[in-house]
């Protein structure tokens, strides 16, 4: 077969009771599943990399058979990485590959009795140079010489987005490869599904939202309960509705409480005012089991073999951090418990430390910084350079990424703008793109778009919304490094668990978690650390920033510690 880059797509062929599959190569393939996987696994061998018009398309049912491609190019993932945005279909990734204009891309076939033929032309290119709008919507794919020639198209797209990538220099081309790997975990992640222990999770939603109902009125009795636990701390005859945040500001007010809003963070300030509010607090934690996370939510995602599964998502379609479904991104907390390793098995938990300063001292090259991150505790040196007290060390840092110039971080900005020019220079750089409404690029290539509300409120009408395009590039930059620094970490790990029997289950912000057999937890723990600097040597081009995880072994995610 030879190496390099093949492509594999399905489509439904009128002939065929299953999807048909076709690989690309001389001689193509064409057939059932059943035919198409040996040739899927003798291409590992030869060193292949599969290209796919996107992973969550094409690789469920290849994974469902046992088949996780060891190298793929993933073209809407790549699209989205060169062009920004969501729309990432074969239609959008053709375009923008070969530099057409999308408002030429032609739609779908007409239901239209008067509508002018569709082309009849073997061809799945049109004389404009579009993908022909019956090959995306799959009608033109009828027969397993068309299925070829789709494959075909998907490895001529792959290659041209190879050399836009080259354009933009070598990091950006080893971005595409990792976030194509990403894109591949994301189906195994979805797959293979997230270990629960179901007796734990009942136990925990009963304790938080009590007995499962067993009719309509006894919800609504438990959950009187539930609101009693609040009211029974404010004045009998005050009327007020918990579910509803203006009419709780209300009541707060009316109890000698100002707030500008109910957020958590904001209430917390309050729990030694007044009763009601850690009462609030509690409620809606359990609230927020009974309604979200409770006994439904526990028998539609959670299959028969006790595991938690959803949809996943490589890139959230703004600065490219990976998202989950059915609570796999969002779990509460009083929920971890119910996270547990099968018998045999343990959880190995690794979790970055301080990765967004970290990358900051990577993305602008600043060697003072770079310097602070050869200390376990990065914001110690930080603290001894602008001689202040760590945790103001950290609020400057923070502030400096998240734009916060007022209050106390204010003063230590100015500090930090004396001590570290590099990385703060580049903070402001991008602020000012993001002013503008104009674009950024992450350290990675990821083009960041920061243009929202412009149509409506033109650069310069709204200073508000001004500032927060600003706010949001200057973040999006660091927090969209990091999470393409995550995925390589992530990719890395899949690669090195290869033929063992750990699988990585979730990937969490900067927390990854693999489910291993017991035997295998001390090469898994090593294989964390050992892929984090392997990683992290590629994606900076050098070991001038260091990178820490804090690595254990577990039962249940909620053993480690916080």
């Amino acid at each position: 077969m030879g190496s390099g880059m093949r492509a594999v797509v399905a489509g439904p062929l009128p002939s065929a009771r299953a999807r048909t599959y076709a690989v690309t190569g001389h001689p193509p393939v064409v057939g059932p599943l059943s035919e198409v996987l040996p040739v899927l696994r003798s291409g590992e061998d030869d060193g292949v990399r599969w290209v796919v018009w996107s992973a969550t398309e094409i690789l469920p049912e290849l994974v469902a058979s046992g088949w996780r491609p060891a190298r793929i190019w993933d073209v809407a993932e790549v699209h989205r990485l060169l062009h920004g945005g969501r729309r990432a279909g074969p239609a959008v990734a053709w375009a923008s590959a070969h530099e057409l204009g999308l408002d030429g891309i032609p739609g779908p076939p007409s239901e239209d009795l008067f509508a002018t033929a569709s082309d009849p032309s073997e061809d799945v290119v049109d004389a404009a140079g579009y993908l022909r709008g019956d090959a995306v919507a799959g009608s033109w794919l009828s027969a397993p010489e068309r299925l070829v020639l789709w494959g075909e198209a998907a490895h001529a797209c792959a290659e041209r987005q190879r050399a836009q990538l080259v354009r933009l220099g070598p990091r950006a081309l080893a971005t595409a490869l990792s976030e194509s790997a990403a894109s591949a975990l994301c189906v195994e992640l979805e797959s293979d599904g997230l270990p629960i222990d179901r007796g734990s999770a009942l136990r925990l939603i009963e304790a938080a939202a009590g007995p499962r109902p067993g009719s309509p009125a006894e919800e609504l009795r438990t959950r009187t309960r539930r609101d009693d636990a609040v009211r029974r701390h404010v004045p009998d005859g005050a009327r007020f509705d918990l579910r509803n945040p203006a009419s709780v500001r209300e009541m707060l007010h009316g109890v000698g409480i100002d707030v500008p809003t109910t957020r958590k963070w904001v209430l917390g300030a309050y729990q030694e005012v007044h009763p009601v509010v850690p009462a609030l607090l509690a409620w809606r934690a359990d609230e927020r089991i009974a309604t979200t996370y409770g006994y439904t939510w526990l028998d539609a995602h959670v299959g028969p073999d006790d595991r938690l599964r959803g949809r996943w998502t490589v890139s959230d379609g703004a600065a490219g951090r990976m998202t989950a479904q059915n609570g796999l991104h969002n779990l509460p907390a009083v929920l971890r418990p119910a996270v547990a390793a099968e018998e045999g098995h343990v959880l190995v938990r690794a979790d970055l430390g301080q990765i967004e300063p970290r990358v900051l001292a990577a993305v602008s090259g600043d060697p003072a910084f770079a310097a602070a991150t050869r200390a376990d505790d990065l914001y110690a040196p930080v603290a001894a350079r602008l001689a202040v007290e760590r945790r103001v060390a950290k609020v400057a840092v923070l502030a400096a990424m998240y734009g916060q110039r007022s209050g106390a971080a204010g003063e230590a900005l100015r500090g930090l703008e004396r001590a570290y020019p590099v990385a703060m220079s580049l903070l402001d750089r991008a602020y000012a793109a993001g002013l503008r409404g104009a674009p950024v690029r992450t350290f990675g290539g990821r083009l960041v778009r920061t243009d929202f509300g412009v149509r409506d409120h033109p650069v310069g009408a709204d200073r508000n919304l001004d500032a927060g395009r600003g706010r949001f590039a200057r973040n999006a930059v660091i927090q969209g490094s990091a999470a393409e620094l995550f995925k390589a970490w992530a990719a890395t790990v899949r690669a090195a668990l290869r033929g063992s029997q750990a699988r990585i289950v979730l990937c969490l912000h900067d927390e990854l978690l693999v489910h291993a057999p017991e035997a295998e937890a001390p090469q898994v723990a090593a294989a964390l650390h050992g892929c984090l600097d392997d990683a992290a040597r590629r994606w900076v081009g050098s070991d001038a920033v260091r990178f820490v995880a804090d690595v254990s072994t577990i039962r249940r995610w909620s053993d480690a510690k916080p």
